[in-house]
């Protein structure tokens, strides 16, 4: 579980969000809630006033958010030339582990479609993000019963892997892994015949056996294009985690990978890893963050 996790809150709220959020934070883990407002960069047609004014509306709108949600939570507000850099950069400032974003309200129900705010957070994050599909946050609260996992035999899909365990046994959730498995790409150069020594079906079992030998994980294995059978797969979860390859020295989230067109098509909540996602064995900071509390009627 994460242990300071940043929630964005929009102009309609973060309901959604948020209880992901709750969902995935540590027992003793610090919440924040943020908003972003566009904001000019510093040059002589840009609004103090109007910019204090954003300020005083986006503290205003975290505090009714962390009122109508019940929780304790610090609260941020910060300009910028567009959310999702806004989102990194007080990720960055409170050294958050996990940024929970809610999907696009025009999107299908139930899939995390995203809207233009939404990928632009998932792209570049520096840490774990995690996106709420439309409704999420209505009553009854939300389940966690079974915690699903993208594999494929990499160093980040094992990563993903032990994150999920940790959360199924947080929860009391039934774990699963699911790997994809596609024919060789040399089998589409003239080279059919070295396909026929290790058929399909024996790659899929391999994948499954592969699963199998670690404890307690379902295994699941298909034959077929990866961010297809991961969606159908995410049908039948309540939670999908997926590693992502990293660059940089923060390890940011790859634009184009798997897990951003899995973002768009999810039909679970997901939750994006890079490699270096810090998880709940180790220690948050604390800072100087306002605190919101809940009004007590």
């Amino acid at each position: 579980m994460f242990r300071n996790v940043l929630v964005g809150v929009d102009d309609e709220g973060g309901r959604d969000a948020l209880a992901l959020a709750q969902m995935l934070l540590a027992g003793d883990g610090e919440l924040t809630l943020a908003h972003v407002f566009r904001d000019e960069p510093p040059g002589p047609y840009r609004s103090d006033r109007k910019r204090a004014d954003a300020g005083d509306q986006a503290s205003a709108l975290l505090k009714q958010a962390a009122s109508e949600a019940g929780v304790h939570a610090h609260i941020r507000w910060h300009g910028a030339t567009s959310v999702g850099r806004g989102l990194h950069e007080i990720a960055e400032m409170v050294d958050a582990d996990l940024l929970v974003v809610g999907s696009s309200r025009r999107g299908l129900l139930g899939r995390a479609a995203l809207g233009h705010d939404t990928r632009a957070a998932l792209n570049g994050a520096p840490c774990a993000i995690a996106i709420a599909p439309v409704g999420y946050g209505t009553e009854p609260p939300p389940l966690m019963r079974e915690v699903g996992v993208g594999y494929d035999g990499s160093p980040e899909s094992e990563h993903a892997l032990e994150v999920a365990r940790a959360i199924a046994t947080e929860r009391g959730s039934k774990l699963s892994a699911c790997q994809a498995v596609s024919i060789p790409a040399y089998a589409y150069m003239g080279a059919l015949e070295r396909v026929e020594v290790e058929s399909i079906n024996r790659l899929v079992a391999k994948a499954r056996d592969r699963i199998a030998a670690r404890e307690g994980v379902e295994p699941h294995a298909v034959y077929g294009d990866t961010v297809e059978e991961l969606t159908l797969y995410s049908a039948s979860l309540d939670l999908l985690v997926v590693g992502s390859r990293g660059y940089g020295p923060l390890g940011r989230l790859v634009h184009g990978s798997t897990a951003q067109h899995l973002a768009g098509t999810a039909r679970c909540p997901l939750l994006v890893l890079t490699r270096s996602a810090r998880t709940a064995s180790e220690p948050a900071a604390s800072d100087g963050r306002e605190r919101a509390a809940p009004t007590v009627a």
